[in-house]
C-alpha cells in the first residue's frame, strides 16, 4: 500500500501552463530574443528554466545575461500567477482525502522554492504537504533523482511505498531513477504518448483516481 505521494506542481496539482507560456514569451521579447512558440515552451514544461531557456533561444547568451532573463521571467510570472493559476477540479478535495487517509504528501517541483511555496499558499493547500523541494534546493535538476532522494532521506520514506506523480516524462524518469513507483497524470499532459512511453506504474486521466492507487 502506498504511503507517500510526491507531486509535481505545474500541470499536476495546478493548471498553470498558460502562466508559464505567457511569462516566458514576454521575458524573451523584453530581452530582444525571438518569441518562442507556445508549443516549444509547453514541450519543456516540468524542466527548470535554467535548463530549457537556452534550448529554445534563437541565440546564445552568457550566464549573466541568462540570469537577467530569468529575473524578468520570474517578475512576469509572479504578476500573472494569481490571475491565471488555479487548482485542477477536484484536486483540493482529493489531497484532503489522502491526508485524512493517513498519507503523507510532498511536492518536488522545477520551480524555485520561493515561487512554489507562494503558489501553494495562494491556492490554500500549503498545509496539506509535509515538505516541498524546489529547483534551488537540488544539485541536479529533473530527471535526476535528487529531489526525491532528499525527501526520502529527510523523512525516512520507504521507497517501495512511495509514488512520484507528474504530467511530464521528466517526472516519471526522476521517479524511476529514485526507484519509487511512478504515476503519469493525463488530465493536463502535453502528450499522453510521452507518458505511455515511460511505462509508469499508473496512468490516470482523472484526479480522483489518485484515491484508488
Amino acid at each position: 500500500m502506498l504511503e507517500n505521494y510526491l507531486f509535481d506542481f505545474d500541470g499536476t496539482i495546478a493548471d498553470s501552463g498558460e502562466t508559464g507560456i505567457i511569462a516566458v514569451q514576454k521575458a524573451f521579447v523584453d530581452y530582444g530574443l525571438e518569441k518562442p512558440t507556445a508549443e516549444s515552451v509547453r514541450y519543456y514544461m516540468g524542466v527548470p528554466i535554467e535548463t530549457f531557456f537556452p534550448k529554445i533561444s534563437n541565440r546564445e547568451l552568457n550566464d549573466t545575461e541568462w540570469e537577467e532573463v530569468f529575473a524578468i521571467f520570474r517578475q512576469y510570472y509572479s504578476e500573472l500567477e494569481l490571475e491565471i493559476t488555479q487548482l485542477f477540479p477536484g484536486m483540493k478535495e482529493t489531497l484532503m482525502q489522502l491526508v485524512e487517509d493517513g498519507k503523507r504528501l510532498f511536492v518536488v517541483s522545477s520551480k524555485n522554492s520561493v515561487s512554489l511555496n507562494r503558489n501553494l499558499e495562494n491556492l490554500g493547500i500549503a498545509d496539506l504537504f509535509t515538505d516541498t523541494i524546489g529547483s534551488d534546493q537540488v544539485e541536479n535538476y529533473k530527471p535526476a533523482p535528487d529531489g526525491i532522494n532528499i525527501l526520502a532521506d529527510r523523512h525516512d520514506l520507504d521507497k517501495a511505498k512511495t509514488v512520484m506523480i507528474g504530467d511530464a516524462k521528466y517526472d516519471l524518469q526522476m521517479g524511476k531513477a529514485a526507484e519509487v513507483k511512478t504515476c503519469g497524470c493525463a488530465w493536463d499532459t502535453y502528450d499522453i504518448e510521452l507518458l505511455k512511453n515511460e511505462e509508469p506504474d499508473y496512468l490516470l486521466e482523472k484526479v480522483e483516481k489518485l484515491l484508488e492507487i
